[in-house]
């Protein structure tokens, strides 16, 4: 998260004025819009409303059994949150680190960057036809950093001291320190209705009871038929109260979005190929290649899209828990990358269509490179006794095998570090001095990963490692996820352009041990949160990066994570019978959400 404002941000700026006013926040610069703009510039502001959107579920549960998204335990419907909640602000697809007034009309931030104050717009509406109001921000506010949702949420909003309801329609985020991205933090909070939860006598219900409650938001759909395990619809509310707003113009085209629920990968594929919906993102690399093709593709009634992107590329990985024994020490950590062969995998079993992640930063402007400038090594200096002489050289690069090495050479390298952390092999096991094998579990929810993982388990074999392969279903993984019981589980995490406070709760000491956070690898590194809270607090967006490469540099040559891969476009197959789309794809577009929002029926 980003910190400290300054006048020249705001394209609205007065001389010496003892706070801005303006109808978009912008982190680093201006936004690229002006105050009385008419829409998007890559939405059609004309689509015509109606029509529906047959969708497949985005998550890996097989049924939903709340209508609560916010709460810690069950599964919610796919797309709920971003369907039925507006915010204060909303971004564009099309530049970063800028929101535009959605339910605020404007907003203010302090010149000493310690509040943001935002100015309701009289015309919003919950669904229940009551108006949005200050003390319902608040109250949503208070209600997410409560005892029963997820404690991200804590994490997030660490530096936030409070928030005020000042009047019906004006509502002030009060920071503990400045903070260039908190205004756009709880900008982008989902706001919903005191009403929602009420018991029958009243008083609302404790939260981790409002389980099938539906909804009170004041988002552009509400949810309609619903037939439990198989599917969800939400439909359009035609009185939606910002459908003429700029920021929505040409959005919210569908009168319907059915989101239907499969129990298996095979069985939502040979769906989509019988046309039962409209529109499918794709993962698999193998899918993508061999099995998507049928009778409807050779007429043009199923497309194949690759949509280019400028997103960040995100650091999937395998992810290696720390608080395990045997991954504790950082050669044992590195070893088992060594043994990860990318690009014989590439060619194998991705149809060459993936990238190598490098870093936390891929495609960003924090993205690392090179050896550390004079700035950063002074930023890690304090550390250095406790760091990886590694981290003050270049910048680690995960092992390759295209040519300036082999997997024998890399295998090689590995045994060296693992007789150097005090592992043998013995009688073709990899022993530790009091006779203990190497045996790890990688944990996963699904058995069609196995292939995926093959090739990795052999090379470990190579080395004496035995990593066995355990496919539990989601609900057990989940709950083993939270209380972080696993060797080895592979993570997509997605990429940010302004990584913040959300980086605390990936990998802060203080989330390590806090059941249900986002620190799967259980770091607990000083170094790592020192420049967590160098990143959080930079003035400028100069120290800002200075900060992130500095974190990035730590987190690669801890080896806490062994980098997978990325695909550089939106793979996705629609219906292009039933479905039109803008002429224009936005820069940011995120995956099938741009469908969603901005596509519409034919």
């Amino acid at each position: 998260m980003r910190h400290w404002f300054v006048c020249s941000l705001s394209l609205l700026c007065l001389a010496a004025p003892p706070a801005w006013a303006a109808h978009a926040y912008a982190m680093w610069g201006e936004p690229k819009l002006p105050p009385d703009f008419a829409h998007f510039p890559y939405v059609n502001p004309g689509a015509p409303k109606g029509g529906e959107l047959r969708l497949v579920s985005d998550q890996r549960a097989s049924t939903f059994d709340k209508y609560n998204p916010f709460t810690i335990r069950g599964s919610a419907p796919a797309y709920l949150s971003s369907l039925m909640f507006d915010t204060l602000l909303t971004g564009s697809l099309d530049e970063t680190a800028t929101g535009y007034g959605l339910l605020a009309e404007d907003v203010e931030v302090a010149p000493d960057g310690l509040s943001a104050t935002f100015r309701l717009r009289p015309e919003a509406r919950f669904h229940n036809g009551k108006p949005v109001l200050a003390q319902d921000v608040k109250y949503s506010f208070d209600t997410l950093m409560g005892p029963y949702t997820s404690p991200g949420y804590k994490t997030l909003l660490f530096e936030v001291a409070g928030v005020d309801a000042l009047d019906d329609r004006t509502v002030r985020y009060r920071f503990k320190a400045p903070n260039r991205e908190l205004p756009l933090t709880v900008g982008g909070l989902p706001v919903f209705s005191r009403d929602w939860g009420l018991g029958e006598d009243g008083k609302p219900k404790p939260f981790d009871q409002v389980v099938m409650d539906v909804p009170i938001g004041s988002g552009p759909y509400r949810i309609g038929p619903v037939n439990f395990g198989k599917d969800i619809t939400y439909v359009r509310d035609p009185r939606y109260w910002a459908r003429d707003l700029p920021v929505r113009r040409g959005s919210a085209n569908f009168d319907r979005i059915q989101v239907k629920i499969y129990k298996d990968n095979t069985a939502k594929l040979e769906a989509l190929k019988a046309g039962e919906f409209d529109l499918m993102r794709f993962f698999s690399a193998g899918d993508w290649a061999r099995r998507v093709r049928g009778p409807k593709f050779d007429t043009g009634e199923l497309i194949k899209g690759d949509f280019a992107h400028k997103l960040p590329s995100g650091f999937q990985s395998y992810v290696l828990n720390t608080r395990r024994p045997l991954l504790a020490d950082r050669r044992v950590r590195e070893a088992l990358g060594l043994a990860l062969d990318f690009e014989w995998m590439n060619r194998q079993l991705f149809y060459g269509s993936y990238q190598r992640v490098h870093g936390l930063f891929g495609n960003t402007m924090c993205e690392t490179h090179g050896k550390p400038s004079p700035e950063e090594t002074a930023l890690l200096e304090p550390w250095r006794q406790s760091l990886p002489p590694a981290v003050f050289g270049p910048m680690a690069e995960p092992p390759t095998t295209d040519g300036a090495a082999t997997l024998r050479d890399n295998l090689r390298h590995a045994q060296a570090l693992l007789r150097q952390a005090g592992w043998e092999v013995k009688d073709g096991v990899l022993r530790n001095q009091r006779g203990e094998p190497m045996v790890l579990e990688y944990l996963e929810s699904t058995e069609g990963r196995m292939s995926t993982v093959s090739s990795w388990m052999r090379n470990l074999g190579k080395l004496g490692i035995q990593l066995r392969f355990r496919a539990v279903d989601f609900a057990l993984y989940q709950q083993r996820l939270q209380k972080f019981d696993f060797d080895i589980i592979s993570l997509a995490y997605q990429g940010t352009n302004n990584p913040g406070q959300e980086f605390a709760d990936l990998f802060g000491s203080a989330a390590a041990d806090q059941e249900d956070s986002g620190n799967f690898p259980g770091v607990k590194n000083p170094a790592v949160d020192a420049m967590i809270r160098a990143m959080v607090s930079a003035r400028t967006q100069a120290q800002m990066l200075l900060a992130c490469h500095a974190l990035d540099r730590i987190i690669a040559h801890e080896h806490y994570l062994i980098p997978q891969w990325f695909a550089s476009t939106h793979r996705m197959v629609y219906n292009a019978w039933r479905l039109e789309r803008p002429p224009v794809t936005p820069p940011y577009s995120p995956g099938e959400m741009w469908a969603v929002d901005m596509w519409w029926a034919k």
